[in-house]
């Protein structure tokens, strides 16, 4: 018998660009089973391409990503629905089906992946909108509930086939404070009751820290620091603690990289 990994997902010197402008580089990152690690990193830091990567939208041009000891850009195509039919997914903006119903939502992964009777369906959906505490908004569409609750709905969607491995793209983005509490605790107990494998993708320090167990800083496409959240806490790197203190200055840049304005403007020095 083949030995069960300890890293279900595990990413070696992965490097991504589309055309020439680099976006990732050198990646090494560890994401072991049943653990919660949150990448972090300002806006534009590569922290979502590292999930279309790991889900096998898009392909490294060096490197490579394994989950479940499976190098993800050389599957086929059978290979790559197979193994995202063990990934569960929670898109930065919810991204529901606004014309069906909260329960139609949870149950559409369910029909299209299983042979299942609608009978078995419905106790299932139900007990995943249970989990997130909207059971009694099944019959709502999307845009009679709450931003947050909508969040929910598409968190059960995201856990509705018992996934080994849930990605969240900034789960937290727009919610009012109460609700990212809700959802932060969500994310950890769900991670627990499933015994699956979280990454959370985000830059909401606060929610981040609570319930992760380890802790990706990426700037400008690398990993500028790496630890658990207590050791990021006190870590004396100056890009992370500018970005855990919310630091105005501080080595994160606030313009693009590129040329200055005033050679754009043709007012460099002419010698």
């Amino acid at each position: 018998m083949s030995s069960v990994v300890a890293n279900l997902v595990e990413i070696r010197d992965l490097h991504f660009s589309y055309g020439k402008r680099s976006i990732l580089s050198g990646l090494q990152m560890d994401f072991p089973r049943g653990k919660v690690v949150a990448v972090m990193g300002g806006s534009g830091s590569g922290k979502t391409t590292v999930l279309r990567l790991i889900g096998g939208q898009i392909r490294p041009q060096r490197g490579h990503v394994k989950v479940q000891g499976q190098v993800v850009h050389k599957l086929n195509t059978a290979g790559l629905y197979l193994l995202r039919r063990k990934m569960g997914m929670l898109f930065q903006h919810g991204a529901l089906f606004t014309d069906l119903t909260v329960y139609e939502n949870v149950a559409f992964p369910l029909r299209e992946h299983t042979d299942l009777s609608e009978e078995l369906i419905r106790n299932l959906v139900l007990m995943k909108l249970h989990a997130v505490g909207l059971r009694n908004a099944a019959k709502l569409k999307p845009g009679e509930i709450s931003g947050g609750m909508a969040r929910r709905v598409a968190l059960a969607r995201s856990i509705a086939l018992d996934p080994e491995l849930i990605m969240y793209d900034e789960p937290f983005a727009g919610l009012d404070p109460i609700s990212m509490g809700v959802t932060a605790n969500l994310i950890r107990n769900l991670n627990t009751a499933l015994g699956s494998t979280t990454v959370l993708v985000s830059h909401d320090v606060k929610e981040c820290f609570a319930i992760a167990d380890y802790v990706y800083f990426l700037s400008q496409g690398k990993i500028v620091a790496h630890g658990t959240p207590d050791e990021m806490m006190v870590s004396t790197d100056p890009y992370v603690k500018q970005f855990v203190n919310a630091e105005a200055d501080g080595p994160v840049p606030f313009h693009y990289p590129g040329k200055s304005l005033a050679d754009d403007l043709g007012l460099g020095v002419q010698v």
